[in-house]
């Protein structure tokens, strides 16, 4: 079923994987956007419309309703090709007054690129004064696994997931490489005194042992932050990140190269965090939020994460700090979904990852 096409309301029956219970949800899916070209992330504005970032380097604002659309000017130019281009958008905790902007992207070229952040002050339809806050300092010869995602932490401090390069997965071990980790920073770029590492290169590093982070969030509740990152084959894992823990990767894993040798003869070592959830194989994992709407009191405090490969959404339940259940959601779309937002009316909001992608909304049935 093309997204394009999807306006109306949907009776999902959503089947917990454990296959104790069945819970009925019913929501109503709606097009806001289509015509997006590989839309990655999207966020909303205080006054109801949204920006939406493609991945071909190009910022748009949508209003709420999607009758209207513009680009927004002032944006950094970016290296498109392979996995790279526009990433992760989030606006300031503080963004009614300073009205700042942050923007994950791909900056270099074949020869030596990275992921980088772009703050901005968004004015009208423009981003005025940006500039580069970081740029991963360990550049690479790949178009793959940038990671690039955002979320600010309670202290106004920012996390900038990395992915290991691909051809340099022996960096994400490296805590003196930004490859393959969960960088922090504070808002304005400089780097927090409070960092685990303060070895020469590892400043920034908050976390290590990551493969190519897609999904970053903050459970409002209990200030958790939960990560999750693509395997090889199979091994796509959810994380709970603790400053300073490594996760593994390489040296860890439920996964297998492509080819289908091992990547390591180990799923876990002494000293190393173990994942709170696997996925073998893989769905490839992209996007997540944590709700805390009120529109679907049934998610309220659960975790909703994309699945690329299996083109749906995984509705996970957390208890006691683990999670206990795996349900699925919107597979009727049939659509690789890229990203997953909780907006500042409650309702959900997705991207589906095409030529010919969509901005859509979830509202309750009426």
């Amino acid at each position: 079923m093309n997204a394009t096409a999807i306006a109306r309301r949907a009776l999902a029956t959503v089947f917990l994987l454990t296959g104790l219970s069945a819970v009925a949800a019913e929501y109503q899916l709606e097009t806001v956007a289509s015509g997006l070209h590989h839309p990655w992330s999207v966020v909303q504005l205080p006054d109801g419309s949204l920006l939406v970032t493609e991945r071909r380097g190009k910022l748009l604002q949508i209003s709420a309703d999607g009758s209207q659309r513009r680009d927004i000017s002032g944006a950094p130019a970016t290296w498109v090709a392979g996995q790279g281009g526009y990433f992760d958008i989030v606006l300031h905790p503080d963004f009614r007054l300073n009205r700042l902007v942050y923007l994950a992207y791909a900056k270099g070229d074949k020869d030596a690129n990275g992921t980088a952040i772009w703050r901005a002050r968004l004015e009208g339809n423009a981003l005025r004064d940006g500039k580069d806050i970081l740029w991963v300092a360990d550049k690479k010869n790949t178009a793959q696994h940038y990671g690039g995602r955002l979320l600010f932490l309670p202290d106004n401090s920012l996390l900038l997931a990395t992915g290991d390069g691909f051809d340099f997965r022996e960096q994400a071990q490296n805590p003196g490489s930004e490859l393959g980790k969960v960088l922090r920073i504070m808002d304005d770029g400089s780097t927090p005194a409070d960092n685990p590492f303060s070895e020469p290169g590892s400043e920034r590093v908050w976390t290590l042992g990551h493969r190519n982070p897609q999904g970053l969030v903050l459970a409002g509740d209990s200030g958790a932050v939960y990560l999750h990152e693509h395997g090889p084959r199979g091994g796509d894992e959810v994380n709970l990140l603790r400053a300073g823990e490594n996760y593994g990767w390489p040296a860890a894993t439920h996964g297998v190269d492509y080819s289908g040798a091992y990547v390591s003869p180990f799923s876990d070592l002494p000293g190393m965090a173990a994942p709170l959830h696997v996925w073998v194989p893989s769905i490839a994992p992209s996007g997540m939020a944590w709700y805390d709407g009120d529109q679907f009191p049934h998610w309220r405090g659960k975790l909703l994460a994309g699945a690329l490969v299996d083109k749906e959404v995984r509705l996970l339940t957390l208890q006691d700090g683990r999670i206990t259940a795996e349900s699925t959601l919107f597979s009727e779309l049939d659509a690789r979904i890229r990203d997953i937002r909780v907006g500042n009316d409650g309702f959900l909001y997705l991207l589906t990852d095409h030529e010919d992608g969509a901005l859509l909304r979830v509202r309750p049935a009426q």
